[in-house]
C-alpha cells in the first residue's frame, strides 16, 4: 500500500500544476514528474528537503509590486502544506474574510458588502457611513516568529485530530516561514525595475525575521492566519457587525460615524502589537451614499459598478494580445497564458451588468488572428468565456 504522504504529494502536484502547467518551470518538472515527486518524497522522509532559489521580479500592473516566486517543486510543497493545515484553520476564520477561501472569494465579498449597505441603512432608508482602511506594506511587515507561534500553537492543540505527520509539517513550516527568499535569488528584469518602489515594499530591504514573499500560496494562507485575531477583535469584541476584510483592505459600515472614528484608533493600537501599521494616506470615512471601492467593484446603494481601472486594464491586456499575435511566434504556453488572462477579465466583468462591454471588447477589439485559435464558449451571444479550438488543444506548437 502506498504511503499516505506519497499520495498527498501527487495530489499537491496536481493542484500546483492546475495553475502553473504551462510555465517553463512546470513543464520541465512534468517531463519526469513521477521521478521528481518520488525524489521530493525521499527528501521529505529523510529530512533533507531544502527550499530552492527564488526568482525576484517587478510587476507594474495594477501597481508596482515586488514578486518573489518559488520554483515549481517548492510550490508543490506549498500545496501539500496548504492541503494539510488549511482545513484546521478554515473553521476559525470569520465569514467576512474574503481572500484565498473556497466559496468566500471576491464575488462573495461584493455580495456581502451590498448586503451590509442594505442592512445597515434599513434598506436605504437611514443615513450610514463607510470606513475603509488599508495596511502599509502588509506582507513585508509580518513577523516570522509571531506567525510561526500562532500556527504551531493551534496545530499542537489539534494534534490528536491531525491526519498528517505533525513533526514533518512543523519542520516545513519552520523552513518556509523563516527562509531568506532574497538570498541567492535570481533577479529578472534588472535592478532598475525596483526604482521607484518604496523600501518598505521590498524584502531586499527588510530586517531579518520580517516579511513574506508575495505570490506564494503559503503567504496567502499565512496572511489570513496572522490577521485572524484582529478580525475577531473587530467582530466579536467591538461588535462591528458590518466588517469585512480582503487581505489588507478593511471595510466597516455603520450608522454611527463617531463609532467608526473611534475604531481607527482602536485598530491602530491593536495592529501595533502585530508589528503592523495603518496606511496614513488610505483612511477613508465618508457618507455611504458615495459607495465604496472594494474588490474590483464600486458598491453603491442599489447598484454595483465595475471599477474604471478594471475596464482600462482589460483594454490594455487586449492591446497586448493583439501585439503578441502580430510580433511573436505562437506556442502553447503563450496561448494558455492569453486564454487565462482573457477569461479572468471576463469572469470578473460577468459578475456585473457588463454584457455590452464584454461584447464590444470581444467582437470589436480583438484582431482576427485571435479568433483563428479561440472561440466563444456556448456559442454566439455568450460573452462570458473563450476556449481554445479543438484543433489546437494538446498540439505541440513549438513548446
Amino acid at each position: 500500500m502506498a504511503d499516505q504522504l506519497l499520495i498527498d504529494l501527487f495530489q499537491a502536484y496536481y493542484d500546483a500544476r492546475a495553475n502553473k502547467r504551462n510555465s517553463t518551470n512546470a513543464l520541465e518538472f512534468e517531463i519526469n514528474y513521477e521521478q521528481n515527486i518520488f525524489q521530493l518524497y525521499r527528501e521529505l522522509k529523510s529530512g533533507t528537503y531544502q527550499i530552492g532559489r527564488s526568482v525576484a521580479f517587478i510587476v507594474f500592473k495594477p501597481v508596482q509590486r515586488e514578486i518573489i516566486a518559488s520554483p515549481f517543486r517548492d510550490r508543490i510543497i506549498h500545496h501539500l502544506l496548504f492541503n494539510y493545515i488549511n482545513p484546521i484553520f478554515e473553521p476559525l476564520f470569520i465569514n467576512d474574510s474574503y481572500s484565498c477561501r473556497r466559496g468566500r472569494g471576491t464575488t462573495y465579498g461584493i455580495k456581502r458588502m451590498a448586503h451590509f449597505i442594505r442592512s445597515s441603512s434599513n434598506n436605504y432608508q437611514k443615513n450610514f457611513f463607510i470606513l475603509k482602511l488599508d495596511l502599509a506594506g502588509y506582507f513585508m511587515s509580518i513577523n516570522h516568529q509571531q506567525l510561526y507561534d500562532r500556527i504551531v500553537g493551534r496545530l499542537l492543540k489539534e494534534k490528536n485530530n491531525c491526519s498528517f505527520d505533525l513533526n514533518l509539517i512543523l519542520e516545513l513550516l519552520r523552513k518556509i516561514i523563516f527562509n531568506n527568499y532574497t538570498h541567492n535569488c535570481i533577479v529578472r528584469g534588472g535592478r532598475d525595475s525596483w526604482r521607484g518602489l518604496p523600501a518598505n515594499k521590498s524584502l531586499f530591504f527588510n530586517p531579518p525575521g520580517i516579511g513574506l514573499p508575495i505570490g506564494n500560496l503559503t503567504s496567502q494562507l499565512f496572511s489570513n492566519i496572522y490577521l485572524n485575531s484582529f478580525d475577531h477583535f473587530a467582530k466579536r469584541v467591538l461588535r462591528l457587525k458590518y466588517y469585512g476584510r480582503y487581505v489588507d483592505d478593511f471595510v466597516i459600515i455603520s450608522v454611527d460615524k463617531e463609532r467608526l472614528k473611534l475604531f481607527i484608533s482602536q485598530a491602530r493600537d491593536y495592529l501595533s502589537g502585530l508589528g503592523l501599521k495603518l496606511h496614513p494616506k488610505k483612511i477613508y470615512l465618508q457618507s455611504g451614499r458615495k459607495g465604496v471601492d472594494f474588490l474590483g467593484a464600486i458598491i453603491r446603494p442599489r447598484r454595483i459598478y465595475v471599477r474604471h481601472r478594471t475596464k482600462s486594464s482589460f483594454y490594455r491586456f487586449v492591446t497586448e494580445v493583439n501585439g503578441i499575435f502580430k510580433n511573436k511566434e505562437i506556442n502553447k504556453p503563450i496561448l494558455y497564458k492569453i486564454l487565462a488572462g482573457i477569461n479572468s477579465y471576463l469572469g470578473l466583468l460577468a459578475q456585473h451588468q457588463t454584457y455590452y462591454l464584454r461584447r464590444k471588447i470581444l467582437t470589436a477589439k480583438l484582431n482576427s488572428v485571435f479568433w483563428k485559435f479561440f472561440r466563444l464558449a456556448g456559442g454566439k451571444g455568450k460573452y462570458r468565456k473563450v476556449i481554445l479550438k479543438k484543433m489546437f488543444v494538446g498540439l505541440y506548437l513549438g513548446q
